[in-house]
Order: structure tokens, then sequence, then C-alpha cells
């Protein structure tokens, strides 16, 4: 009588005991969404409310509608701005990717004293920003720098000005900073990547008698393939909103040859306290990164079989 009782109540529990695990996920990652609410989506919408605002010197005036975004889709800086983040990743990033995958293939081959290599490699990505700005800005001052004195103005590459302060050379000497940061990076991502790889399939390629350079572009590189994609999207999207180097080595300069998109909203905001049109920046472009992670995920997808 007593196992009839129990076996009859048993099921009454099961609700409250899926009740309970249906919510248990959700309480899990409450306090990183509320963060994230707090700290990105609430200051994205207000400033999404600023860009419809005459918003400027801290006030924030009438409804506008379009007006910031029509006077900022007419302002050459903001063009030129999206020219000079569209060279820096059109140059840094494919670089730092070829860095990092020839880099993660050298490491994985098995090279003598891999483990204090790896360690060494990781420095400059793992220093902050405002260190590494610093570090090359004493390295390539005019006159006195380090590399600057003794290869680039001594064979007569660079007068006695600083590389940073050259219109023709300063966005490069960025992008070189960069790829010195990052291609780092990118080599310990492909690498960890290139560790996790089944040995099987090069077992099989191995007995078959294929060539090093068929196993990689037949087993390796498809592969990798998602985590080439993943990590060169995230690089991407974090040369283009680059700010601090930018700022500490060239602030923008000479002229507008450095000035990024960022570093114009910041001058926007901080220096002409145009808040509503750096508001309408700042929307233009995650609206802008949106719409290219979203063409950039489906080509993944449907062409290189990513995802």
């Amino acid at each position: 009588m007593s196992v009839i009782t129990a076996a009859s109540a048993a099921p009454a529990a099961r609700p409250k005991n899926r009740e309970q695990g249906f919510w248990y996920p959700y309480l899990l990652i409450a306090p990183t969404m509320i963060t994230l609410v707090v700290v990105s989506l609430i200051p994205f919408a207000y400033a999404i409310y600023l860009s419809f605002h005459k918003a400027k010197y801290g006030r924030v005036g009438d409804f506008i509608g379009f007006d910031n975004y029509v006077k900022l889709l007419t302002d050459p800086a903001f063009w030129n701005s999206l020219k000079v983040a569209g060279l820096f990743v059109g140059v840094a990033v494919p670089i730092e990717f070829m860095i990092g995958l020839g880099g993660a293939l050298i490491l994985s081959a098995g090279v003598r004293g891999r483990s204090v290599l790896v360690p060494l490699l990781f420095i400059p990505t793992m220093m902050a920003p405002i260190v590494v700005g610093l570090l090359w800005k004493i390295m390539l001052a005019g006159s006195w720098g380090l590399i600057s004195y003794n290869l680039l103005e001594r064979f007569g590459w660079l007068g006695d000005q600083s590389i940073f302060a050259s219109p023709d050379l300063a966005l490069y000497a960025l992008i070189f900073v960069d790829i010195w940061q990052w291609s780092p990076f990118m080599m310990l991502a492909f690498f960890a990547g290139l560790q996790a790889m089944p040995v099987g399939p090069y077992r099989a390629a191995a007995v078959d008698g294929a060539s090093p350079l068929r196993i990689f572009f037949k087993i390796t590189l498809p592969m990798m393939t998602p985590l080439l994609v993943v990590i060169t999207l995230l690089r991407l999207i974090d040369a283009f909103k680059v700010f601090d180097t930018v700022f500490i080595l060239t602030g923008g300069g000479p002229g507008v040859v450095t000035q990024t998109p960022s570093v114009l909203a910041y001058k926007m905001t901080f220096e002409f306290w145009n808040i509503g049109e750096a508001s309408a920046l700042a929307v233009l472009v995650w609206v802008a990164f949106f719409i290219f992670c979203n063409v950039f995920y489906q080509i993944a997808k449907q062409k290189l079989k990513a995802f």
C-alpha cells in the first residue's frame, strides 16, 4: 500500500523539478545579461536617442530627426575616416592572418624550446595599448628614436622628423605597430586550433602518401576554417575601431591622415562637443558592422562551409 502511495505521489513532484530546471540556466546567465544591459544596451539606446536630437555642449535640445545623420554623411571628415579605417584594416589584418597562420604551422611542427617561445611571443598582445603606444613612440621618435635614428634616418629613408609626423608614412607606421601587437594573438589562436585537430585523418593521409602541401589544403585548412573565420572576423572588428594606439601615437594627424572613426567620434564629443553628430556616427558604424557581420557570416557559411 505504501509503495502504491509513493508511486502515485511521485508524478506530482515532477512539474516542480521541471520548472526549476527550466529557470536554472536563465538564473546562471542573469548577472551577465544584467551587466550587458546596464553597460552596453542602455548607453547605446541613449546614443540613438541623442542622435535624433540637437545635443551640443552637454545640453540635449529639440528633436531634429535625421539632421545629424545628413550632416555626418555630407561631412568629408566622416568619409575620410572610413577610408583611413578601410586602408588600416585592409593592410593590417591580412598580414596578421598570414603571419599568424604561418607561425602556427611552424610551432605545430615541433620547434625546440616551444614552451619558452610561446609565452614570449604573447608579450606584445598582453601589453596595454597605452604601453604599446608609448613604446613605439620612443622607438620611432624623430632624430633620437632607437629604430628611426639607427635605421630610417641613417640610411636616408626619413628626415629628422618623426615617422608619425610624415603624411605619407604615419598610417603605415600605425599598421606596423598593429601587426607587431596582434600577429602573436592570431598565431597562438591558430596554434591552439592546430593542437586540437584529430590525428586520424593525418595518419590516413600519411599512409596514402599524400604530400605536406596536399595535406594542408585538403585536411588542415578545411578543418581549421571555422576557427580562421571567427578569429579573422574578431580582428576585423577590433582593427576597424582602433583608438588607443592611434590617439597616443598620432592623435589622428598629421592633419586627418590617421583619423579613424573612433578618433573622429572622440574629437566630435570632447573637442567640439557635438554630441548629437558623434552619436549618429556611433549608430552608423554599428549599423554598418551589423550588416557586414551578417554578410560575412552568410558568405562563410555558404561558400566556406565554416558554420
